[in-house]
C-alpha cells in the first residue's frame, strides 16, 4: 500500500478509489462502498444504469479527501455540496437524453 502525501493527493488530475483507499489506510473496495452508501464523505458516486449493464463512477475531490482524513469534514458542507452536485446531475442526465433523441431524429432523417 503507498503512502501519498497531502501535496501529493492534490496534484493528482484523477484520484481514483485506489489512491483514496492508500492514502487513508483502507481498500478501494471500502472507499467505492463507503461512498455509494454516503458514508465516506470524500466526493461522489454516480450510478450509470446502462441497458445490459450496471457500473459506479467516482468523483473523488482532493480537499475533502485530506479534511476527511484529518476530521475536519463539515457534514453540513458536504451535504449542501452533493445536494447541488445531485441535482446537476439529473440536469446533466436530461441534457444526454434530449441530445440523444435529437440524434436518433437525425439519423431518421438522413435515411
Amino acid at each position: 500500500m503507498k503512502r501519498y502525501s497531502d501535496d501529493e493527493i492534490r496534484s493528482f488530475k484523477k484520484i481514483t478509489c485506489k489512491i483514496a483507499g492508500d492514502y487513508l489506510g483502507i481498500s478501494p473496495m471500502a472507499v467505492s462502498i463507503g461512498m455509494r452508501n454516503n458514508l465516506l464523505p470524500i466526493g461522489f458516486a454516480i450510478k450509470n444504469d446502462e441497458k445490459y449493464s450496471e457500473s459506479w463512477s467516482y468523483n473523488i475531490i482532493a480537499e475533502r479527501l485530506i479534511a476527511y482524513k484529518y476530521g475536519k469534514t463539515n457534514e453540513v458542507q458536504v451535504k449542501n455540496i452533493e445536494n447541488n452536485l445531485s441535482t446537476i446531475i439529473s440536469q446533466f442526465e436530461e441534457l444526454k437524453k434530449d441530445l440523444l433523441f435529437l440524434l436518433s431524429e437525425e439519423k431518421e432523417l438522413e435515411k
